[in-house]
């Protein structure tokens, strides 16, 4: 599909969607695409039971769009930070990508500050990487 117009972001994948949707009962796709209350609500109750987890793989699309529309592009990659979060986030390997050096430190030391740390990561990454890029004029 061509740019919908001049500035089109494209900051999240629908093929990383689609893997962390195979994992969709914990949320993972959710948290993702900007959607951190629902993806606790996917995390507590196993997909809304299942049957939310089902409806997802249809609205994934949907969901790819308004991240990419939502969060500002930059040479931070969003999906690169959330890989890194899912499967390193207690050493703090995403923050040391993202340049927050101190905290990616004391994540290291302290298990992603106890674990407290990633699950507030989880419900901002997003945040975090479009400010950054906010930030820096891009």
């Amino acid at each position: 599909m061509a740019q919908r117009d001049i500035g089109f972001n494209d900051t999240h994948s629908k093929i990383i969607g689609y893997l962390l949707w195979l994992f969709g009962f914990t949320g993972a796709h959710r948290f993702y695409y900007g959607k951190p209350v629902t993806g606790t609500i996917w995390f507590l109750t196993l997909g809304l039971f299942g049957i939310g987890w089902l409806i997802d793989v249809f609205l994934i699309p949907a969901m790819d769009r308004q991240a990419d529309f939502r969060f500002r592009a930059g040479p931070t990659s969003y999906t690169l930070a959330w890989i890194l979060l899912t499967f390193l986030g207690v050493f703090g390997i995403h923050r040391l990508y993202m340049g927050k050096w101190i905290t990616g430190v004391i994540y290291l030391f302290t298990g992603g500050l106890f674990l407290i740390g990633v699950l507030y990561d989880f419900w901002t990454l997003n945040d975090q990487i479009s400010l950054k890029h906010a930030r820096r004029g891009l």
